[in-house]
């Protein structure tokens, strides 16, 4: 089969993110002073370089877009299946004064490099400073932010390295489909 996207596919349902996965979800928390804290799961989101570290995130033009680009800072919360559920309960589209994390019964802690909230929590939590707001076509929009911090939960540290077995990081995968990391093998590059 082939298909050109802006003619249309003729299947049930779009590949285009199935093809495209398994995807990292960024858990992102943002903090608007005078409405309050968000927190909304990104699956167009990854690290997109290492020196300095930059990540990013993408979708249409909603809370945490927004957020990140006036406060110029947010987090990213990694997920672990323990916390699919409530990852789940914060894409529910609800008022921008509404704080995700008590809708969804998350706890919150407070970042040490920039005044945003984060899952206090998470196995991992990337603090970023905003470096470029990007506008895509349609109706998308992606944030780049540089990591000025990094929160590691001591129990995934294993060995000096972070494990991810540790706590199942949860990946998105096309349709209503996700996976769920539960084992890494090695492999050495040649040469």
């Amino acid at each position: 089969m082939f298909y050109r996207p802006d003619q249309g596919h003729g299947l049930a349902h779009n590949p285009f993110k199935a093809v495209v996965s398994p995807r990292p979800i960024g858990w992102i928390s943002t903090r608007m002073k005078g409405v309050g804290d968000n927190l909304a799961p990104y699956s167009f989101f990854n690290a997109v370089g290492d020196d300095p570290p930059l990540v990013m995130f993408a979708g249409d033009a909603r809370d945490s877009i927004g957020n990140a680009r006036a406060a110029g800072v947010f987090a990213v919360n990694i997920v672990a299946e323990a916390a699919w559920s409530a990852m789940n309960a914060t894409s529910a589209r609800v008022a921008p004064e509404v704080d995700e994390f008590a809708l969804a019964g998350v706890a919150k802690a407070e970042c040490e490099t920039i005044d945003c909230p984060r899952v206090a929590d998470a196995p991992a939590t990337l603090e970023c400073v905003v470096e470029r707001h990007v506008e895509l076509p349609g109706a998308n929009h992606m944030v780049i932010g540089r990591v000025t911090g990094v929160h590691l939960r001591d129990d995934c540290l294993r060995g000096g390295r972070f494990d991810v077995t540790a706590f199942v990081p949860v990946a998105r995968l096309g349709y209503k489909d996700y996976a769920f990391v539960r084992e890494v093998r090695e492999l050495d590059r040649p040469g």
